[in-house]
């Protein structure tokens, strides 16, 4: 690969090629890619699932699969296919990962930027459409939906993140029933994985053919910094293992959560009213941000009129005491929470002074903890269990603690601080809170969740 040549070598080779093959050569994809970035040669195959850490070109290579199978030689030329369904997590996602649409035409990664000038599909946003010169048309879906699917027919379909998908087996089912025009229909997945029932399935289908893909395969054409930070931060952790390394982890024995409870746990996406909105910090001993310890724990939480829980934010950092302490308070106005709570056994009295300091008005509650780390989650775990918890949002380190905190304790490293933060905050609505007024969910709009006040009737 000319990538891989010395810059000398490159330099020598570029200078003498015309202008023609220069531009044939920016969009040589098989020229450009990795060789698990390539469609599998074997002509049997339905399902081509890329499970891939972040940063391994993912989206890339969907974009450049769709390419190569709706164009042909020509801009007019006809593809393989003409009618394909492009789905993402959200609707906002289809556009701006899997289209690409209001990035500059030199650069990302989406469907927008990796055709030639002639080739580039005319998109329409208002009809969710793609249009390619010669016919072919890309419909664009979200996983939030599922019954958008149910009718429509494909030949052809990308589905970006797939395990991340609210409604994973939902959506797959109906593009199923749909994905059935043409010869040979197929589909292919890009996703960092997890080990969902929906992915397991995948893998064991005798029509899917799969590429494991990490981080560092890529590494070439990422930023040094990032590399540096994240394999600083998660390299040989179960979170890095997944997100860097691509691996699907099982769910760890004797622990409180399960991957199945946690996907559970996102199904209602509609917020109601909130009884009462708490801001619940778990605190640290982190002096800094380039200190070695544990980040702290801030995590906001709410009881809805309806009895659930809701986890509604994970604001959790790696501060100075006035960092984390602001942000808590930040997120105390934002959410119009009722008031913030912190663990008296456990620095409860300096992040009080902490909170002080930034807003004295801030309304302040000490809980004692009479009872283990294990002891106190497993009421909590049971009401995941019973689907009584909603979480408004992807919650990916705060899920990781859930599912490493067993009956013997925690399985990780470090401490489950973001775990430990939830834990009070359920526990605090569940058997303590009492509220009077009601936070509706319009409020959570501008963070991850919606919040209005009115009194209760």
């Amino acid at each position: 690969m000319l990538a891989s040549l010395p810059e000398s070598d490159r330099a020598k080779i570029l200078a003498g090629l015309s202008d023609d093959q220069l531009e044939a050569l920016r969009w040589d994809w098989k020229f450009w890619a990795r060789p698990d970035q390539i469609q599998p040669v074997d002509p049997l195959w339905k399902n081509w699932l890329l499970l891939a850490g972040r940063g391994f070109g993912k989206t890339r290579t969907g974009a450049e699969w769709v390419r190569d199978n709706v164009c042909g030689s020509t801009p007019l030329g006809r593809g393989r296919y003409r009618q394909l369904a492009l789905i993402a997590e959200t609707a906002a996602d289809a556009r701006e990962v899997m289209v690409g649409d209001g990035k500059a035409e030199d650069e990302g990664s989406g469907l927008l930027q990796v055709h030639p000038r002639d080739f580039k599909p005319i998109y329409e946003p208002s009809k969710r459409r793609l249009t390619w010169p010669n016919g072919a048309i890309a419909t664009l879906y979200n996983a939030t939906e599922p019954d958008q699917l149910r009718g429509p027919q494909h030949d052809a379909a990308w589905c970006d993140e797939l395990a991340k998908w609210v409604y994973a087996q939902e959506s797959w089912d109906q593009l199923q029933f749909g994905l059935r025009l043409g010869v040979h229909p197929r589909a292919c997945i890009t996703t960092t994985p997890r080990p969902i029932d929906l992915i397991r399935y995948l893998l064991r289908h005798s029509l899917t053919r799969v590429v494991r893909g990490k981080t560092s395969d890529n590494a070439s054409n990422l930023p040094p910094s990032f590399l540096e930070a994240v394999f600083d931060r998660y390299a040989g952790t179960r979170l890095g293992r997944q997100e860097l390394d691509a691996e699907v982890l099982d769910d760890i024995p004797g622990a409180l959560w399960t991957r199945a409870m946690i996907d559970d746990a996102r199904r209602q996406v509609t917020l109601p009213d909130m009884q009462r909105v708490v801001v619940s910090i778990d605190p640290s001993g982190t002096a800094g941000e380039e200190d070695a310890g544990d980040p702290i724990g801030i995590i906001v939480a709410g009881k809805g009129v309806d009895g659930r829980g809701y986890i509604l934010a994970d604001r959790s950092c790696k501060l100075s005491p006035d960092g984390w302490g602001r942000r808590a308070v930040a997120a105390y106005h934002e959410f119009k929470a009722d008031r913030i709570v912190a663990e008296r056994n456990f620095g409860g009295a300096m992040v009080e002074h902490v909170i002080r300091s930034i807003d004295k008005k801030v309304s302040y509650t000490e809980v004692t903890a009479s009872r283990g780390k294990v002891i106190r989650a497993e009421p909590i775990a049971a009401l995941y269990e019973q689907k009584k918890i909603t979480h408004a949002g992807d919650f990916v380190e705060l899920e990781d603690q859930m599912c490493a905190m067993t009956s013997d304790g925690y399985a990780l490293e470090g401490s489950p601080d973001r775990l430990d933060a939830a834990v009070w905050a359920l526990d605090y609505l569940t058997f303590t809170a009492r509220a009077p007024l009601v936070i509706s969910a319009e409020v959570i709009a501008k963070s991850q969740v919606p919040v209005r006040r009115k009194r209760l009737s």
